[in-house]
């Protein structure tokens, strides 16, 4: 049976008339007449009683809709599933992260990904939360790894993982041989940080601790903060997702969570089969971090 007189049949069902079917469909009504003239004959039953104003299906007419249906919706499943496996294998992944991010959770998440799916074209690019959330809204992207807020407000969100807060300290620190440390302690310190912003998450932490710190350096750039650590001018802040990538005379001691809460790091992705076959990949990368806890 003609999967494309099912489909005429279907609308001239739901439509109640050739002309609407045939409007809707974009056929003539001559031929909307015709591929259900042939459908009857083929099957050798009346379809639709016509009247004046329309048509009216008949009892055999509704025993072939239903199964009709069927037909259709599972042929309409079946080609979705093709799609996604055509992109799979040949379409294209656009990915936008924090820098952090893209440090150490995404590029493993990348790398088993393309094992699995080589012929997939992918690309990696990065930004701050507001300007790659703005990015999957426009289409720009298909995956977006950012830090949850309120920017995210109607875009649905996948949790990764809670990213802690570290201090990083000169091997020689007094408190160089703690695993864990309280922002109290610190009060004394010099700090490193990117900015002397009121906003500035580190110094509302240090305020809600009872003191102001004293940031005598402002310097963006991760690999610079280390080396003034390093050469013992003072201390800085070193999200979780970094520890893996400080240089080894330099020393991280734990934030207490009720000093600095851990961020909550998101994926947010696209509608498309390829971007939520991405999802996985970085759940199993963000588990394999060591100290961060997975949502």
């Amino acid at each position: 049976m003609d999967t494309a007189r099912l489909t005429v049949f279907r609308a001239v069902a739901t439509l109640g008339s050739f002309t609407s079917a045939a409007k809707s469909l974009r056929y003539t009504q001559s031929a909307i007449s015709r591929q259900i003239a042939v459908l009857e004959e083929g099957l050798g039953v009346a379809l639709f009683d016509r009247q004046a104003r329309g048509v009216r299906l008949t009892e055999e007419g509704r025993v072939l809709l239903a199964h009709a249906e069927a037909v259709l919706d599972r042929l309409d499943m079946a080609r979705r599933e093709l799609t996604a496996i055509r992109d799979l294998d040949g379409g294209r992944l656009r990915i936008g992260t924090f820098a952090t991010a893209a440090t150490a959770l995404v590029p493993p998440a990348v790398v088993a990904f393309r094992r699995d799916f080589p012929h997939v074209e992918l690309s990696v690019s990065d930004g701050l939360t507001a300007h790659l959330a703005a990015r999957l809204r426009a289409g720009e992207l298909d995956v977006a790894v950012v830090h949850q807020g309120p920017i995210l407000d109607g875009l649905t969100t996948h949790e990764l993982l809670a990213d802690p807060q570290f201090v990083a300290l000169p091997h020689g620190h007094r408190l160089a041989h703690r695993k864990t440390v309280r922002l109290a302690e610190l009060a004394t310190e010099n700090w490193i940080a990117g900015s002397t912003s009121v906003e500035n998450t580190l110094i509302g932490a240090c305020l809600r601790s009872g003191f102001r710190p004293v940031v005598r350096y402002v310097v963006q750039e991760w690999t610079a903060k280390q080396g003034l650590v390093a050469a013992g001018l003072g201390v800085t802040l070193v999200p979780g997702l970094l520890a893996s990538a400080v240089r080894p005379d330099v020393a991280l001691a734990r934030l207490r969570a009720a000093d600095m809460r851990p961020r909550s790091v998101v994926a947010v992705i696209a509608d498309r089969a390829v971007a939520q076959r991405f999802l996985p990949y970085l759940t199993d990368s963000a588990r394999s971090l060591p100290g961060a806890r997975t949502g």
